[in-house]
């Protein structure tokens, strides 16, 4: 039995953070022990970890630079274990040190990819979730992400009446731009068919970057039903077609793995491991970046026949069960603690 302490890469949850609880939960599951380190927040993920019965301890800092300098201390002075570097600021703040676990989330940008090498310095493993992912980083491992089991009453599409959904951060990189003007051509050709549902907060987006999406969604704000964060059951239950349009390469894609849980139609876009995670013979994939191609395979997919649209959806829900749900999680993750981890350890010893 190993004792690992999950160290997190904000104050606040997000994707990656979800994970780390995940994560955390899952190597429970397998007879460890689990704690976590997180910037302390009234309401982060520190909060949220203890009150998933995860002992945690909270790092004061009044900013980002001063929580990596916080856990480099804490990390010299008190860990014990594996530290299980959840993102690329624990892993940087701790570069070097022993007995570290990296694992990295974000898109692979220049910026990110530069910093993952530098934090995986002297690391026993350097994971990330995809194959698209480890071609920036080629000697890492791959540790797909996981999605909880999502369960929604089939649709039966109203072709007069459409709701598509967007789900995550609203931000130009997710690609909340080009859906809006996607969903301007699509209203100019069948005026008053589609709405948009929108939901999420945006956390870690940009004071620019929130400008930029709500001027592009101002001409469309009529067709737009904006309810912030949502339970993944009450999106997918309230939703058509799922439309992810991410323009910046995505490192995995947890919303389409929801998806395909949830057992609803989606529309992705071909940046980074989107159609990897969707799969390689998924139909409804669009050109990133593209309004008017997004538009098409959104119509493409509503104009299929509902035998069709209810097999892909069955066809995706078979493919989460294979690979990215938790029962596939524990797999994989048993298969990196068995297989991968002692070897290292024993090496660094």
């Amino acid at each position: 039995m190993t004792h690992f302490t999950m160290a997190a890469n904000n104050a606040q949850t997000g994707g990656g953070e979800v994970m780390l609880l995940a994560i955390g939960h899952a190597l429970r599951d397998l007879g460890h022990t689990v704690s976590v380190v997180a910037p302390a927040a009234e309401d982060g993920v520190g909060a949220e970890a203890a009150r998933q019965g995860f002992p945690t301890t909270a790092i004061l800092a009044s900013g980002r630079r001063e929580y990596m300098r916080g856990l480099r201390r804490w990390d010299a002075s008190r860990r014990q274990g594996v530290l299980w570097c959840n993102g690329h600021v624990p892993a940087l703040a701790t570069a070097g040190h022993r007995d570290r676990v990296v694992h990295l989330h974000q898109a692979p940008s220049v910026a990110h990819v530069v910093a993952g090498r530098l934090a995986g310095y002297g690391a026993l493993v350097t994971l990330v979730p995809s194959r698209s992912t480890q071609t920036r980083f080629p000697d890492a491992q791959i540790l797909p992400n996981w999605t909880d089991d999502i369960r929604v009453e089939p649709h039966v599409l109203d072709p007069e009446h459409v709701v598509l959904g967007f789900l995550g951060r609203p931000s130009p990189d997710k690609g909340v731009v080009v859906l809006a003007r996607a969903l301007a051509e699509l209203d100019a050709a069948d005026p008053g068919r589609f709405r948009l549902l929108l939901a999420g907060e945006p956390r870690f987006v940009g004071d620019r970057e929130q400008q930029v999406v709500e001027a592009a969604l101002a001409p469309v704000s009529h067709l737009v039903d904006r309810v912030g964060w949502a339970r993944r059951e009450d999106f997918f239950s309230a939703v058509d077609l799922a439309v992810l349009p991410s323009v910046r390469a995505e490192s995995f894609g947890l919303t389409a793995a929801e998806a395909m849980s949830a057992g609803v139609p989606f529309v992705v876009s071909d940046a980074g491991a989107l159609p990897e995670v969707a799969g390689e013979r998924y139909p409804w994939t669009a050109r990133s970046g593209s309004a008017s191609h997004l538009a098409q395979v959104v119509s493409a997919a509503l104009a299929a026949p509902e035998q069709t649209r209810r097999a892909v959806a069955a066809e995706s829900r078979r493919r989460w069960e294979q690979h990215f749900s938790a029962q596939a999680g524990r797999r994989h993750l048993r298969f990196l603690l068995t297989d991968i981890l002692p070897v290292a350890l024993k090496e660094q010893a």
